[in-house]
């Protein structure tokens, strides 16, 4: 082997011990993303920055939706310190053909107080750019309904879990953790 190919391949082995071991994320500020109201307006997740948030898609329709209560109680729980954000999809054929109806709906069936979109493409169509991002950071793409995804402080993807994950359990233990 020459020895400018032996250098190479020397600098290869020996280069891991001087990089970063930090994730890409921390290295790169997260983006922020806007997400349309249902009741109007748009939520600036830069506004969130200091707290966790949960971002949820959901379907008024689905077997998984009694998750609302818990989605409910959970943002009642940590109060101003974290945000949970439902995000109505109907990428599974499961939800209502409204805003309107989503809305009312989730106030008669959950009493539902916490932030709320209007109904947004998560996996399939014109995926939202938050779904487009969280892909490239971690390989997620909602499989069904009522997947989450938490993000840090910061706005960094921090774990996701599919429609089995109970957000009073293993999803609650994840935001405490990141609020120590």
């Amino acid at each position: 082997m020459p020895l400018s190919r032996r250098l190479m391949v020397l600098s290869l082995l020996t280069a891991p011990a001087t990089l970063s071991l930090r994730p890409a994320s921390a290295a790169v500020s997260a983006p922020t993303f806007s997400f349309d109201s249902i009741d109007g307006g748009k939520y600036d997740t830069a506004k969130w920055r200091g707290k966790p948030v949960l971002v949820v898609n959901t379907a008024s329709m689905c077997g998984y939706t009694p998750q609302y209560a818990d989605l409910q109680k959970l943002s009642d729980t940590l109060g101003d310190k974290a945000v949970i954000l439902a995000v109505p999809s109907d990428d599974f054929n499961q939800e209502l053909s409204s805003d309107a109806e989503v809305k009312k709906f989730c106030a008669l069936n959950y009493d539902l107080t916490l932030p709320m979109t209007t109904i947004t493409h998560v996996a399939q169509g014109e995926v939202h750019p938050f779904y487009t991002w969280v892909k490239g950071q971690i390989g997620f793409t909602p499989g069904w309904n009522f997947n989450k995804v938490l993000l840090d402080q910061d706005g960094n993807v921090v774990k996701a879990w599919g429609s089995n994950a109970k957000p009073m359990a293993a999803v609650k233990d994840a935001i405490d953790a990141l609020m120590g």
